[in-house]
């Protein structure tokens, strides 16, 4: 699940980005409303969370953009006022959750979790493509009674690849898919992390298979034999 956090308190930010990713997310992290609404327009977003109280231009700003441009994406309004009438001008403005500040992290993770479950982005934790499991719970491929565990980002890779079956991805796609927008990484990642992953899938003996497609990417195939 790829999350956008728009919150202007830099270590607030950083810290519930780290949080994120240890839960096996892929989080972009911008600290105003010009870059939130720049960052909603050009990816794609399963769930979002807004600060109300950002400069350039307000959480509700931002939410009013995304409902006015007909986006369903869930979005989550964190605030340091927890009075009532900023409860229900974000609520009224679209919002689909409201976490005052200071909060618990686990909470916070909780309520990003139940929004995801709501995004229509959303699947199931096991997902099948041939002979092969993908779990979702413990981050693990499996082929009847062979298991192989995944990272963050290989469980990411083989879960695009799996939701999305023939379809064909760029490195560029992966990359902002996967790695975000904000990563420092180079683009060469997306290949090593391909090549992890074909020696977990031939490891279990799966029939599935990262194929590259000369000059457009890459899909994933099932064998027929």
């Amino acid at each position: 699940m790829r999350i956008l956090i728009a919150e202007d308190e830099v270590a607030t930010a950083k810290a519930i980005k780290l949080l994120l990713e240890k839960a096996k997310y892929t989080v972009d992290i911008v600290h105003n409303g010009i870059d939130a609404w720049d960052y909603i327009s050009a990816g794609s977003y399963e769930v979002i969370v807004l600060d109300i109280m950002m400069p350039g231009m307000s959480g509700l700003e931002v939410l009013s953009n995304i409902r006015k441009n007909g986006m369903s994406t869930p979005v989550l309004m964190l605030t340091a006022k927890a009075e009532i009438e900023d409860r229900v001008a974000g609520l009224e403005a679209g919002a689909d959750d409201y976490l005052p500040k200071p909060f618990a992290t686990n909470e916070l993770i909780a309520r990003i979790k139940a929004l995801g479950r709501r995004s229509e982005n959303y699947s199931d934790s096991i997902k099948k493509a041939g002979n092969l499991e993908l779990d979702g719970n413990r981050y693990e491929m499996r082929v009847k009674d062979m298991s192989v565990s995944l990272t963050n980002k290989e469980y990411q890779l083989m879960e695009l690849f799996i939701l999305h079956p023939g379809y064909v991805f760029s490195t560029e796609h992966l990359m902002e898919k996967i790695w975000g927008f904000d990563t420092n990484s180079d683009i060469d990642v997306v290949w090593t992390h391909i090549g992890f992953v074909r020696k977990k899938l031939r490891s279990i003996k799966a029939d599935v298979e990262i194929k590259t497609i000369r000059g457009s990417g890459y899909s994933l195939e099932v064998s027929t034999c």
